[in-house]
């Protein structure tokens, strides 16, 4: 009999249930349930409704039950930075805001009142990004005094909902780094830096590492889905459980976790906190096993997906990469610019860059989504070339995981610009991760060496070559 074990893997724009077993020293998957994701707007604020978000999460449980395939355990990811609010009962104060919302405008000069931005990333090592944790923590200080001060603890949005089917609290460490508010030294809070920036001690839970036996569902969670299991923190950071799912041994691999953002880097054993690092904006986020995921955030197919909203109707995105193949536009923007991160309007924002610097500007769906991909390209190359230098080491080959390895024109992109090699696949990366996490915590998976093993051969991995 099958042993089955559930990844919930929610992403910005939707989530979905993956139940998971071995057959014949293979993983085999099997999506259960999907589901919508979105940020809703208040007129005031972009938030999340994470009730919905957890009735979603019971649902696709109720589906394992009703399939009659019960899991060993849960493990649940998303994204990173936002949280929740609770008050000394355990109950939620206000919805979670969304990391896109402007509320941390200057939130940076603020937090460098108190320390400079190149202290600041000698103590964390993180990426400055004007909507990590802690410049939400600094607006939320400065803005809503009187709800910090309701406020007894923090959860980030995969320990709120874990911590919803079991009643246990605990922050787990690769999720915990993404605040800008750990050490990579202790592995643990700052708690230097915490109150050095005014914040509460009291709203931070233990860290915990993936792998860590959370406890069991609530009585109330186990009646209502059908059946118990345990809860197993996986690398509840999305691209800390797609990382570990990249099919190549840590050491001197890049890869890049392909999806709403594109992160590229590599592991390291220690994080890289030097003001050249800092310089080039390299984050140090926390890995499985601690592991530095040494990475750049880079815009990603976010661009591609609101453009697609805007202009592109009923097209899939396999047809706008094949329109985008055809098209002969030169033009390339910084992808990285914070002018991506929330514009109104994606597709005029990509044309007014084109306008400014003088290029050909846009106007097809074919064209438009040229621009995008072959910048993305560029920024891969421009960011390999930082790695190898910060580094010392050449790297022969590039990992693609995550939805956007299915991409394939960019990948025969970032083939040619790089001129590596570009291995593409999994696609499940987050969900495969989570599920090796939840797996070695059984013993069904010896350690990630072998999970990584077990990956390469369970799934199909496309190459890509510079010529192609």
């Amino acid at each position: 009999m099958n042993k089955y074990y559930l990844a919930i893997d929610i992403g910005a724009s939707g989530g979905r249930h993956i139940l998971a077993y071995k057959e014949q020293g293979k993983i085999v998957l099997e999506e259960i349930y999907r589901f919508e994701n979105r940020m809703d707007s208040d007129g005031a604020r972009l938030y999340w409704d994470v009730d919905r978000l957890f009735q979603e999460v019971l649902t696709g449980m109720k589906k394992c039950a009703k399939a009659g395939k019960i899991p060993e355990s849960i493990g649940i990811d998303t994204w990173g930075v936002d949280y929740v609010l609770l008050d000394k009962a355990g109950r939620k104060l206000a919805q979670p805001i969304a990391y896109r919302d402007f509320r941390t405008e200057r939130m940076d000069e603020e937090v460098s009142r108190f320390l400079s931005e190149e202290e600041l990333y000698k103590r964390t090592g993180i990426q400055k990004q004007i909507f990590n944790t802690i410049y939400q923590l600094m607006a939320l200080k400065q803005k809503e005094p009187e709800l910090m001060n309701q406020s007894s603890k923090l959860l980030l949005i995969p320990d709120y909902l874990h911590y919803m089917l079991t009643g246990i609290m605990a922050t787990e460490y690769t999720n915990a780094t993404t605040t800008q508010l750990v050490s990579p030294v202790t592995k643990d809070w700052d708690w230097e830096l915490i109150k050095t920036l005014g914040y509460p001690c009291r709203l931070f839970t233990d860290i915990r590492q993936p792998g860590y036996r959370l406890g069991s569902l609530l009585p109330d969670i186990a009646e209502e889905v059908g059946f118990h299991c345990q809860i197993i923190l996986p690398a509840t950071h999305d691209t800390g459980s797609a990382v570990m799912a990249v099919p190549a041994s840590g050491e001197n691999t890049v890869y890049i976790s392909s999806g709403t953002w594109s992160l590229m880097g590599t592991e390291l054993p220690a994080a890289d906190c030097s003001g050249k690092s800092r310089l080039k904006n390299f984050t140090n986020e926390g890995g499985y096993d601690y592991r530095f995921r040494y990475l750049k955030n880079i815009m990603g197919l976010w661009m591609i997906q609101s453009v697609k909203k805007e202009i592109a109707g009923e097209l899939s995105y396999a047809k706008i990469c094949e329109k985008a193949s055809g098209s002969q536009s030169k033009s390339i923007v910084d992808c990285n610019d914070n002018r991506f991160l929330s514009p109104k309007n994606m597709t005029q924002e990509v044309q007014q860059a084109c306008l400014e610097t003088g290029q050909q500007v846009p106007r097809s769906i074919d064209d438009i989504a040229a621009v995008i991909y072959n910048s993305l390209a560029v920024c891969y190359g421009n960011t390999l070339s930082e790695i190898e230098e910060a580094t010392g080491h050449i790297y022969d080959a590039i990992h693609i995981v995550g939805g956007g390895s299915r991409a394939d024109y960019l990948n025969r992109l970032t083939a040619r610009v790089t001129g590596r090699t570009v291995y593409a696949g999994p696609t499940e990366a987050t969900a495969i991760g989570n599920i090796c996490c939840q797996m070695m915590a059984a013993g069904e998976l010896e350690n990630l060496k072998e999970a990584r093993r077990c990956i390469y051969k369970s799934f199909e991995i496309k190459q890509y070559k510079m010529e192609d």
